[in-house]
């Protein structure tokens, strides 16, 4: 929950890096809480507006965590754009974002281990 909270104080935060760690809890904590409003959209049969308004949300410190993510493999924020191509961008984004940390210092700044 710590890293989950993290991401959000740091919405806005498009510098730096972000560790695994922080990148997946924010991650699976999204996907919990998605689930969740799934099943009260469909309890109280409205047509996916509570998970709308938590996506809309969540955007920009999404964003944001995945442009950290990129910058601790060593790679530019643009890299997230390679989401757009059908099918390959999701799985090279995929393997970039469980790429282990560069070591030591990058052009984004000091290794967060």
């Amino acid at each position: 929950m710590n890293h989950y909270l993290t991401v959000l104080k740091k919405y806005t935060t498009f510098t730096g890096r972000a560790r695994r760690a922080e990148y997946w809890m924010f991650t699976l904590f999204n996907i919990i809480i998605a689930v969740v409003l799934g099943v009260l959209d469909a309890v109280i049969g409205s047509p996916g507006i509570l998970g709308g308004i938590y996506v809309l949300a969540v955007l920009l410190p999404s964003i944001a965590v995945s442009i950290r993510r990129l910058h601790d493999t060593g790679r530019s924020g643009w890299w997230l754009l390679i989401v757009f191509v059908p099918f390959i961008g999701a799985i090279v984004f995929l393997v970039f974002s469980v790429l282990d940390s560069q070591p030591g210092n990058n052009a984004y700044g000091p290794s967060p281990k």
